[in-house]
C-alpha cells in the first residue's frame, strides 16, 4: 500500500503522532532554556511559550489519538449491529444467513476460546 494512501487513511494518528513529537521538542527546548537562566524574570516568557504551548500541543494529539481509537471501536460496533439486525430478520425458507468475515472477527471471544 502507497504512503500517501496510508497518510489519507489514518491522518488523525499521523497528526497526533506530530503533534506529540511537536510538543517534546518545544518542552525540551525550553527546558534547556529556562534552566540556563536563573532570572525568573527571564524564565517566564519560556514558560509561556514553550511549557504551555508544548503542554496544549500535547494535550491536542493524545486527543486526536483517542478520537481514531474511538472511532474505529464505533466502525467494529457498526459491524456487529448490522450483523445482529441480519440476523434477527426471518430467512426465506431454505436459506441460511451467514456473517461476513469482518464481523465475525469483531466478535468478543469468552476468556478461554481459542482464535
Amino acid at each position: 500500500m502507497p504512503v500517501s494512501r496510508l497518510l489519507k487513511l489514518f491522518w488523525d494518528r499521523v497528526a497526533a503522532v506530530v503533534c506529540v513529537a511537536i510538543a517534546a521538542v518545544m518542552l525540551i527546548v525550553g527546558w534547556v532554556q529556562i534552566s540556563a537562566s536563573s532570572d525568573a524574570g527571564e524564565q517566564i516568557p519560556y514558560i509561556m511559550s514553550s511549557g504551555i504551548g508544548g503542554l496544549f500541543l500535547l494535550w491536542i494529539g493524545t486527543t486526536l489519538w483517542l478520537s481514531a481509537d474511538l472511532r474505529d471501536e464505533w466502525r467494529k460496533l457498526d459491524v456487529i449491529d448490522e450483523s445482529l439486525r441480519r440476523l434477527a430478520e426471518p430467512a426465506p425458507e431454505g436459506e441460511t444467513i451467514s456473517l461476513p468475515d469482518e464481523a465475525v472477527s469483531a466478535l468478543p471471544r469468552p476468556a478461554g476460546a481459542r482464535q
